[in-house]
């Protein structure tokens, strides 16, 4: 019951679904069923208690896009260090930049590379795994472009500054996932880009963002959102 969304039918009102960090507080002893039982019994009738709505397929589906394209990325990115590791012990660093990548990539596939006949042998094996990993990235890429020009709100989304495909696909199912909000602080508070409180006495401390809720689209909207900052240098108008 701990470690996953816990579900809880409930008479009348069919299945529902509550967080398990909200749940855990009311279990008593030590965890088995009939402690997991009583504990989901208690928690269901606070009224405060925050349910998660339950997920379309269509849904999943566009969760699962992105977790295996987000999947793809951290392995390319491992390989591409382990790359660059390995060129470094013969003396060839490059840039960190795309640049620079590209450089040593040419290094290792050339016929006539520096590098020893083993050694070109093995990164040509590394090599060939980075260029798999971009290709099934750029078919993703195509994909998340093609559901992003089929829905309205994908292409509201797109207007925004810094908001690609990635976060116009991902912003809609991750919302919809979390429930509605009645206002713009209340979205920020469950993306976790609010401040940390720890008040007492009237006297109150902020500190940085709680980083709670969905870290994947969260990072999304940062990386956007530098996007942004990186090109205003310079520029003129309301944004």
């Amino acid at each position: 019951m701990i470690g996953a969304v816990v579900w809880v039918s409930v008479r009348g009102r069919g299945v529902r679904l509550m967080p398990p960090q909200y749940v855990r507080p009311y279990m008593k002893g030590n965890k088995h069923d009939a402690s997991d039982a009583e504990a989901c019994c208690e928690a269901v009738q606070r009224p405060g208690m925050r349910f998660v709505p339950a997920k379309s397929e269509a849904q999943q589906a566009t969760f699962m896009l992105h977790r295996v394209r987000d999947h793809f990325i951290r392995r390319r990115t491992g390989t591409i260090n382990a790359l660059r590791g390995h060129l470094a012990e013969f003396g060839l660093v490059s840039a960190s930049q795309r640049a620079g990548l590209n450089l040593l990539l040419m290094v290792v596939e050339k016929s006539n590379s520096p590098l020893p006949w083993e050694v070109a042998e093995l990164l040509g094996m590394i090599t060939s795994e980075i260029r798999g990993y971009e290709q099934s990235i750029a078919e993703l890429d195509k994909r998340l472009k093609a559901q992003c020009k089929g829905a309205d709100v994908s292409r509201r989304l797109r207007e925004v500054p810094g908001a690609g495909p990635v976060i116009a696909t991902a912003m809609p199912a991750f919302l919809s996932a979390g429930g509605f909000f009645d206002r713009a602080s209340s979205f920020s508070a469950w993306l976790g880009i609010t401040p940390r409180q720890h008040s007492s006495g009237g006297k109150e401390r902020t500190f940085g963002i709680t980083k709670r809720g969905n870290t994947y689209l969260r990072r999304q909207l940062i990386n956007g959102a530098r996007a942004v900052v990186r090109i205003a240098r310079g520029r003129e108008g309301r944004m």
